[in-house]
């Protein structure tokens, strides 16, 4: 079978190599899925190019957390999963249900552990999440990393509820998911971002208000301006170089959902806003459990909603797709053909 792997870290992507390797058999618990798509998270770009290392990962490893196809194989103990299920590959695959622990969260799919830009893999069949049969496989492939974070971050986590109101920094896959999750919800969802082309596909997908930042570099203030004391819950995805104004956008007892840090790592914040509108500050680490995932995909079946692709890219042009990832000129995702 072929696959990838992260051979070297090197900031041009040439240590991502396609390679042969047999294809896996899976043990008495396992699931073995044809995998037909995968999609790109910004952790793929920082593992390829040395900036993030999980404990225990070592080189080579397959990458990609998020992928999506068919089971063709059950190992003899499973019995919730059959040939030809439609699944989506998890990020944690050892957490199933409950709280996140430090155990549940130590394996990572295309960190410590192979992941999902193959042909086939084996994955804990416990893991695996059956996808809503309206998607198609790039549109599920999009969903295990990113999808879930905001589905986490905003109604498992933030108990987000109709007339509340979201602000999401950007329109990466995070932040896209969030706009797409918060009007589901009945929220009311200000977006920023640079391109005002960017800004009217969000307002295509429900987006109540938006704003260019580099026409309003004050956005935290016009944000609190515009909504009369600040939103309800803010999708940080910028770290340090963007948390200064997210906090002074977010209301009395609000929500910051601090899920990336696309802007870098350096930077000094002020508490002051956080003590004095006792804001709720949260690290989204670990993704979510498959229990949250089916919770996810249930609501994405009722309502019939499909992730937002920008791009397909083929199996022979994934490190076109590193690089077109890395210029950040999607909106949505960037899904990766394995037919």
């Amino acid at each position: 079978m072929r696959a990838y792997e992260v051979q070297t870290a090197t900031s041009d992507y040439e240590g991502v190599v396609q390679v042969d390797r047999e294809r896996p058999e899976p043990d008495a618990n396992e699931a073995l899925v044809r995998l037909r798509a995968a999609s790109l998270n910004y952790r793929d770009l920082a593992i390829a190019n040395a900036d993030l290392a999980y404990p225990g990962a070592s080189l080579p490893v397959v990458p990609l957390s998020d992928g999506a196809g068919e089971v063709v194989a059950v190992g003899d103990d499973v019995d919730r999963l059959a040939e030809d299920d439609r699944v989506a590959t998890p990020f944690a695959p050892d957490w199933i249900a409950g709280e996140g622990t430090r155990e549940k969260m130590a394996r990572t799919t295309g960190g410590n552990v192979d992941g999902a830009l193959a042909e086939y893999a084996v994955f804990p069949a416990e893991s695996l999440a059956v996808l809503p049969d309206h998607l198609s496989y790039e549109q599920g492939a999009t969903l295990s990393c990113a999808g879930l974070t905001a589905w986490r971050a905003l109604v498992e986590d933030g108990s987000l509820t109709a007339g509340e109101t979201v602000l999401a920094l950007g329109t990466g896959g995070v932040s896209t998911f969030a706009l797409q999750f918060a009007t589901l919800q009945g929220a009311d969802v200000f977006v920023t971002s640079s391109s005002d082309e960017k800004l009217e596909v969000a307002r295509d997908l429900g987006a109540e208000w938006t704003l260019n930042y580099e026409e309003t570099p004050d956005w935290g203030e016009a944000v609190r301006e515009r909504t009369d004391g600040g939103v309800d819950h803010v999708i940080e995805v910028g770290g340090p170089g963007t948390l200064e104004r997210s906090l002074e956008a977010a209301a009395v007892n609000g929500h910051v959902h601090l899920i990336g840090v696309l802007s870098g790592q350096d930077g000094r914040i002020q508490p002051g806003p956080m003590l004095h509108k006792a804001l709720t500050v949260e690290g989204v680490m670990g993704v979510g459990s498959r229990a949250m995932f089916d919770r996810m995909n249930r609501a994405m079946a009722a309502a019939e909603m499909e992730p937002v692709v920008d791009r397909v890219f083929g199996f022979d042009e994934v490190r076109e797709a590193y690089r077109y990832l890395e210029a950040g000129e999607h909106q949505g995702k960037i899904a990766i053909s394995i037919e």
